[in-house]
């Protein structure tokens, strides 16, 4: 296990990608570092880098990608990822036949599919697992992970959050395809990922 995470503690801790919510699943339960006072659950930060890592090592092998989330916070985020990355974006509604009909003008043979949020973006998951595409999903602490593949433990929910973890995930991929050698080649910044409204 790597004993350094990706980015500084404090960094990850300002973004707020490590709170959970009150509500938690049996499933999510491994990731919950603890509970705070107020019942809010707190996401292991070493867990969430690792599943990071381990998440661009399998982006960075597919070439047709699917990220999803129609979230409005997420939308630039994802955008921004997915011209970075050379994935392919859906930040509006998931049309059903997506991925399942060959037919429909829009279908897309994905190799992967990534969900920012399996409540939201359920009929994305559920065409997904029709269409025996892996899927990895950013899971919060309430969030069900049945028929998830690889589950990002993260605050699905912020803002900062979502542009840290999608930011640090482009840059990882491109360093697993070779794109960049060093972090300091990543000319990209979280604030060109969400810019402040």
């Amino acid at each position: 296990m790597p004993a350094e995470l990706l980015i500084p503690r404090e960094q990850y801790l300002a973004s707020g990608i490590h709170i959970g919510m009150k509500q938690r699943t049996k499933q999510m339960k491994e990731f919950i570092y603890k509970i705070r006072p107020d019942g809010l659950a707190v996401l292991n930060l070493k867990k969430l880098d690792e599943r990071i890592r381990i998440t661009a090592k399998f982006l960075a092998k597919a070439d047709k990608i699917l990220i999803v989330g129609k979230k409005l916070i997420s939308r630039e985020i994802i955008e921004k990822f997915c011209e970075i990355t050379g994935c392919e974006p859906i930040t509006e509604r998931f049309m059903p036949g997506t991925l399942t009909n060959p037919n429909y003008k829009k279908f897309f043979e994905a190799e992967i599919i990534l969900i920012a949020d399996p409540l939201i973006d359920y009929q994305a998951l559920r065409e997904a697992v029709k269409a025996r595409v892996p899927v990895v999903a950013i899971c919060d602490t309430p969030d069900e992970t049945k028929d998830i593949d690889l589950i990002i433990p993260a605050n699905n929910k912020g803002k900062k959050a979502l542009a840290t973890l999608f930011w640090l995930l482009a840059r990882e991929i491109l360093k697993e395809k070779k794109e960049i050698k060093s972090d300091e080649e990543f000319k990209y910044k979280v604030e060109d990922f969400s810019k402040e409204e």
